[in-house]
């Protein structure tokens, strides 16, 4: 069986973390053992990289600056991480893709749009997802979730660098996302993830099983 890629995008306070960790429990229940990873992170140089793009100390670091030190990441994370899962017939679930610099990188700081297309092109060989899952919240839903990081009272640990971001830049990824999605409907799912955790999950499971089911996936 061939390995599936799909990743999961959407802005800061959208839920991907939740909703990676439920749906790969449900996949491990079902036999395909899929491989959970993350940009930046993936690797241990990508932790490194981690450290310093979402740490509050290198706050005012340059757009373009940013923008190579995820391209550097992701290179490392597809050679080591990503294109050997695949290789091997698994089904690997990324926490941000190439899609993240379009958005983030380029409708959120002006970046150039050819310029982080080519990048993207150069750091994954021409690799793309199979499935692209975008969980679609209104920023000012959004908003109030990161301000409990903020104060300290999520799970999910301490507000980086990104959270602190000014309302209307996270306006500006949301709307970079939606561009995208109207572009590659084939390819991006559009979820709205606002309602109900388990609805939405019930929502992502379906469009994986339809993944599964259309173009096989390993289960090693």
């Amino acid at each position: 069986m061939r390995g599936l890629f799909i990743t999961f995008e959407g802005i800061d306070g959208c839920g991907k973390s939740t909703h990676i960790a439920s749906l790969a429990r449900h996949l491990s229940g079902l036999g395909l053992s899929p491989v959970v990873t993350v940009e930046p992170g993936g690797t241990a140089f990508g932790a490194q990289v981690r450290s310093l793009v979402l740490s509050q100390e290198t706050e005012g670091l340059g757009a373009v600056a940013e923008l190579m030190l995820y391209a550097a990441d992701r290179a490392e994370h597809v050679r080591t991480v990503i294109r050997p899962a695949l290789d091997d017939g698994r089904l690997v679930l990324c926490d941000r893709f190439t899609d993240s610099s379009i958005a983030f990188q380029g409708y959120g700081r002006g970046l150039d749009l050819e310029l982080i297309a080519n990048l993207n092109r150069t750091a994954t060989g021409g690799l793309e997802p199979d499935l692209t899952i975008l969980l679609d919240i209104d920023p000012a839903v959004a908003a109030s979730r990161l301000e409990s990081r903020i104060s300290g009272t999520a799970s999910k640990g301490p507000a980086d660098r990104f959270d602190r971001e000014a309302r209307d830049f996270h306006s500006r990824v949301r709307e970079g996302y939606l561009t995208l999605s109207r572009a590659q409907p084939e390819r991006i799912r559009l979820i709205d993830s606002s309602g109900q955790t388990d609805a939405v999950q019930q929502k992502i499971r379906t469009e994986v099983q339809h993944l599964v089911e259309e173009l096989g996936a390993g289960g090693k």
